[in-house]
C-alpha cells in the first residue's frame, strides 16, 4: 500500500502547496490535500476556482489516490475533523506537511490585533496542533514524517511583515522542541525554508532586483521545494529531524 500525505494549503497551480503535491505523487505517494480559497481570493495573485480540482485530476493521473477539502484552519474544530476526514478516504496519514500560512505586509507603525491574530490562527496554532494531532494518532512505530514550512526569519530581520515573521518564526521552534518526543513514535520533524520563491507573488521589478542575489543565475521555483520536501518525506531521510533546511540557492542577503 502507498504512504499516505497530507498537504495543507495547496490551493494555487503556480503555489508550493501544489508542486508539493506533485512531488510526493511522483513517488507513488498518496495525497490528500487542503485549501482555503478564501484567502487566495483577498491576495493579489488571486485564484481560479477550478485550480483544486485541476490539480486533484492532475494528481490522480500519475497513478495515485488523490482527495482535497476546502477547510479553514483558523477554525480549530476543522482540525481534528480533517485528520479524520483523512483516515477514512484513504487512511491515516504517514506524511505531515504544513504549507498553509497567512501573510500580510504590517510593521510596529501598522500592525493591528485582528492581523496578528489571524497570522496566529494559521502560522502558530494551526500548526501546532495539526502536529500534535498528527502525532497523538500515529500508530505506525516508524517512518513518520512532519515537514513544516518556514522563511528564514532567524537568518534576517524582515521589515513591513511583522506579524507574519514573529507568528512563522515559531515554527522553527515548534520544530527542534518536538523532536525527542515525536522520535519516540518514530516520526521525524524537519523545516524548509525556500528562500525567495517565484510562486506568482513577484511582479517584474521584483525579480529583476532578487535575480542578481542568486549566484545560480536564477529564482528560487516551487519544484526546488517541493523535490527537497519529497526527500525529507523519504526513507532515506530517516536520519535527519530536528533540521531548519535554508533551501536557497544560494541567496545573498549582504
Amino acid at each position: 500500500m502507498n504512504r499516505i500525505a497530507l498537504v495543507t494549503g495547496a490551493s494555487r497551480l503556480k503555489g508550493i502547496g501544489a508542486a508539493t503535491c506533485r512531488s510526493l505523487a511522483d513517488s507513488g505517494i498518496d495525497v490528500f490535500f487542503t485549501y482555503w480559497t478564501a484567502y487566495d481570493r483577498q491576495m493579489e495573485w488571486g485564484i481560479h476556482n477550478d485550480e483544486p480540482a485541476l490539480l486533484q485530476a492532475e494528481l490522480m493521473d500519475k497513478g495515485v489516490r488523490c482527495e482535497r477539502m476546502e477547510m479553514d484552519l483558523s477554525d480549530t474544530s476543522n482540525l481534528n475533523l480533517l485528520l479524520r476526514q483523512v483516515e477514512d478516504s484513504l487512511g491515516y496519514p504517514d506524511i505531515l506537511i504544513n504549507n498553509a500560512c497567512y501573510s500580510t505586509n504590517d510593521s510596529y507603525a501598522t500592525i493591528e490585533e485582528e492581523s496578528l491574530d489571524l497570522h496566529y490562527a494559521i502560522n502558530v496554532r494551526a500548526v501546532t496542533l495539526l502536529t500534535s494531532y498528527f502525532a497523538r494518532g500515529f500508530k505506525k512505530g516508524k517512518g513518520g514524517r512532519v515537514i513544516s514550512l518556514t522563511s528564514g526569519q532567524s537568518l534576517e530581520s524582515m521589515r513591513n511583515e511583522l506579524s507574519y515573521a514573529i507568528t512563522k518564526g515559531t515554527v522553527e521552534h515548534l520544530t527542534k522542541t518536538l523532536v525527542p518526543d515525536l522520535a519516540e513514535k518514530g516520526i521525524t520533524i524537519n523545516a524548509v525554508n525556500p528562500g525567495p520563491n517565484d510562486t506568482g507573488w513577484m511582479d517584474a521589478d521584483l525579480k529583476e532586483a532578487l535575480l542578481p542575489k542568486f549566484p545560480m543565475g536564477r529564482l528560487g521555483t516551487p519544484e526546488d521545494v517541493g523535490r527537497l520536501i519529497r526527500f525529507l518525506a523519504g526513507e532515506e531521510a530517516e536520519w535527519i529531524t530536528g533540521q531548519i533546511i535554508h533551501s536557497e540557492g544560494g541567496f545573498q542577503r549582504a
